[in-house]
């Protein structure tokens, strides 16, 4: 464990030398992170004033939510960069040759090579939105919370690095020319509503088969003290954790498979 976080402090190291030779990339990156989030925010207040009663659920709570759900978002895009480029660059081009020779673990190369440092954006963001509406709210934080709110903030990211590191891994079986990734990614938004506002169909989908629930807004009503979800709240380690298990086990199976361009 040492080692390996020696190297990844190495990794960020050698990453933020070379990202801060280009100060306007990130700031535009920063800028759009801002943009994006003035838009979904616009949205919520507009569809509120037309929609007073949305499934019970009042505005300040609804961006409670999706403030909790920016802090996983942030802490998986900024390990997330190299696995939309993975089958490309890592397989066609051959590249996966250097990870394999290397005394690391595949995975944590894969992750830890590049980051998305733009990411920190959300997270700073979600934690403003979180602190200003549970101001709002008039939530009092418990001892317990600075206890949880870690521990489910890493466990939702891991949901979304879990995902997104098994479509990564079924690469090794077949080239990804439909590009499922992004429609996948774009299913987060979904999550970041409450699943009793969804048909019981896609509560199901968001929760159990692509389980971005437990990324955003079942481990957000354990801070917003909603008792009817504290047990599923409290599944969000678990659900985290055999996420990223069964990922890592199918891309250690899928690494069997690789055979090397050759150039």
């Amino acid at each position: 464990m040492r080692r390996h976080l020696t190297i990844l402090f190495s990794y960020f190291g050698q990453f933020l030398k070379n990202r801060l030779s280009y100060r306007v990339d990130f700031l535009v990156d920063s800028l759009a992170v801002f943009g994006a989030l003035a838009v979904h925010l616009t949205f919520l207040a507009v569809l509120y004033t037309k929609i007073r009663s949305f499934a019970g659920w009042s505005l300040d709570e609804l961006i409670f939510i999706h403030g909790f759900s920016l802090v996983p978002l942030g802490i998986f895009n900024l390990i997330s960069f190299n696995l939309w480029s993975f089958s490309e660059v890592h397989l066609v081009e051959g590249r996966f040759d250097r990870v394999l020779l290397r005394p690391v673990n595949p995975v944590f190369q894969i992750l830890f090579e590049s980051f998305n440092v733009a990411a920190l954006n959300e997270i700073v963001i979600g934690g403003v939105l979180l602190s200003v509406t549970g101001a709002r709210l008039g939530l009092s934080p418990e001892p317990l919370d600075f206890l949880l709110f870690p521990i489910f903030a890493v466990s939702a990211a891991a949901v979304y690095l879990g995902v997104f590191l098994l479509l990564t891994s079924v690469s090794f079986w077949f080239e990804d020319r439909l590009g499922i990734g992004p429609p996948v990614y774009n299913m987060i938004r979904f999550a970041r509503y409450p699943v009793t506002i969804y048909h019981p169909a896609i509560r199901a989908l968001l929760s159990w088969i692509v389980p971005f629930s437990f990324a955003a807004f079942y481990p957000a009503t354990r801070f917003l003290r909603v008792e009817e979800f504290r047990i599923l709240a409290g599944l969000t380690p678990v659900v985290g954790f055999v996420c990223v298990t069964v990922a890592i086990w199918v891309f250690h199976q899928g690494t069997k498979r690789y055979t090397s361009t050759g150039s």
